[in-house]
This record gives C-alpha cells, sequence and structure tokens, in this order.
C-alpha cells in the first residue's frame, strides 16, 4: 500500500511542475525575451528537496520488496522441510511398527508351538484328502455309468446293423424267390430265408405254398400251424392250411380255416373261387355262403 502511495505522489508532483511550467510560458519566446525572463528570476524552477524525497521512497520500495521476497523464500523453505521430516517420521514409524507386528507374531509361535501348526496341516490334509476321495468316487461312478451307457449303445448299433444286413439279404431272397419259377429251388431259398430270420411268418406260409405245389401237404400243415403258433392273427397261415385241408378232403377243417383267414385278411375273398386247392368245395353249401358273403 504505501508503495502505491508514493508512486501516486510522485505522479501528482510531475503533473503539477508540468502545469506551472505550461502557465509561465504561454507562447514562443526569442532569445533576448528568455535572457530577460532568467534575470529577472527570484528562486529556482525546481525544488531539490521533493526529488529527494521521492527518489528516497522509491529506494525504500525497493528493499521492502526485496526484504519481502526473502522472507516468502525462507517460509518455503522452512515448510518444504518441515513436509519432508514429517514424511521421514511417517516411514520411520511404519517401518517400526511392521517390525514390531512380525516380532510379535513370531512370539506368539515361539509360545503356541509348532505342534499346533504341525496339527493344523495334518487336519486341513486330511480334510482335501477326503474331498478328493469323494469327488474321485463320485466321477469314477459317473464315468462307469457312462461306459455302460456307451456299452449299450454300441450293442444296439452293432445289433441295428445286423438287422440291416440281415433285412437287406432277406430282401434279395425275397425278390430271388418271386422270380424262381421252380418250386423246389423256392423252398431252397425260402429256408436260406428262415435261417436268417426264423419267426418269419411269411416265409413260413409262402414255403407252405410251395410245398403244397409239390404236394408236400403234411409238411405244409406242419408250417402253416408253425406260422399261426408264431402269429396267431396272420390269415394268409390259415388260408395255406385251408388248402392243405381241402386237398385232404378235410372240409369241415378247410371251411374253419377258410372263415378266420377271412376274419383276419378280407382281401383274401377275391381268390376264393381262383385257388385250385379249393376246387373239390365248389358244390359245398357252405362255401358257395362264404363266396356269396352271407
Amino acid at each position: 500500500m504505501r508503495y502505491y502511495l508514493s508512486l501516486l505522489f510522485i505522479c501528482f508532483t510531475l503533473f503539477l511542475n508540468t502545469a506551472s511550467a505550461a502557465e509561465q510560458r504561454p507562447g514562443a519566446l526569442s532569445e533576448q525575451e528568455q535572457q530577460q525572463a532568467l534575470d529577472q528570476l527570484q528562486e529556482p524552477m525546481y525544488k531539490p528537496l521533493l526529488e529527494r524525497y521521492v527518489l528516497d521512497e522509491l529506494k525504500s520500495v525497493r528493499q521492502d520488496q526485496q526484504k519481502l521476497r526473502e522472507d516468502v523464500t525462507k517460509q518455503v523453505t522452512h515448510a518444504q522441510l518441515d513436509t519432508a521430516d514429517r514424511a521421514i517420521t511417517y516411514t520411520t514409524d511404519t517401518i517400526n511398527n511392521v517390525f514390531f507386528i512380525i516380532t510379535a507374531t513370531a512370539s506368539i509361535l515361539v509360545l503356541v508351538g509348532w505342534n499346533s501348526l504341525r496339527d493344523v496341516k495334518n487336519k486341513v490334509e486330511d480334510i482335501v484328502n477326503t474331498r478328493v476321495s469323494v469327488i474321485t468316487d463320485e466321477y469314477e461312478d459317473r464315468l462307469n455309468i457312462l461306459e455302460e451307457k456307451l456299452r449299450v449303445r454300441s450293442e444296439e448299433i452293432l445289433s441295428n446293423q445286423e438287422r440291416i444286413s440281415v433285412t437287406n439279404e432277406v430282401h434279395s431272397l425275397w425278390m430271388r424267390a418271386n422270380l424262381e419259377s421252380d418250386f423246389a429251388n423256392k423252398i431252397e431259398i425260402f429256408d436260406e430265408i428262415l435261417n436268417r430270420k426264423p419267426e418269419d411268418v411269411e416265409a413260413i406260409a409262402y414255403k407252405a405254398d410251395a410245398l403244397l405245389e409239390i404236394n408236400e401237404t403234411a409238411k405244409a400243415i406242419e408250417l402253416c400251424n408253425q406260422a399261426i403258433d408264431i402269429d396267431s392273427d396272420y390269415g394268409y397261415a390259415y388260408w395255406q392250411r385251408a388248402c392243405a385241408y381241402a386237398l385232404t378232403h378235410k372240409h369241415a377243417d378247410a371251411l374253419a380255416d377258410i372263415k378266420m383267414a377271412l376274419d383276419y385278411s378280407p382281401n383274401l375273398r377275391n381268390e376264393l373261387l381262383h385257388e385250385s386247392a379249393f376246387a373239390s368245395l365248389h358244390d359245398n353249401d357252405s362255401f358257395n355262403t362264404i363266396v356269396a358273403g352271407e
């Protein structure tokens, strides 16, 4: 504040001097007039004491600024030193506390003894081993179950492959049988089919049909009985047995089997009059009634 007041005072003084000089010089003077004016001066045109005062004030302001700068520098330096001292003290205290904790822990361990730690270690090992054993047994059981499922599935796949292979072979044999005109060869083909599928009632019934063609009536009836034992709902087996009974003139048995065959396979009704084995039944009233559908 003192610095600004001094500057304001100096500026005001210079302004007054300038104004006074301007008032005393209203216009341009010649050299003669100027000399006369100088001769008439009674006092100097400047005031040396005032200028000295201004210079002293400026010097004092500079000294105050320099002193203020030194004071600020000292305060900042002291603050930095205090901060460094506090940081070093905090670090030292922290390290000491850590060492105190380590020392206390070591003392407790020495007092308690290593036996407790050994017991804890053994207990932990027992728990871990027990848990691992349980998990291992569980996964072994799961693997055994999975292995059993895979084995069963593999057997099913192999069985299905075998069935497919047998089915393909049987299909091929059926095609051969349909193309074969010799009944003895047909019987051999049906035997091959039955070797692969022993309970194929269709093959048994068609083999019986082939046996009837070569007058092997007894064997045909035996095969028809076998087919009916396997599948009692297979109408064509009753039909073939009816043919065998008709050829041996067992008309009552033949008519009974015809009725059974028509019950299970109604589409056979259209073949009644075309079946050569039923020629001996054409004069039978019961047969004609069946043909008429009554």
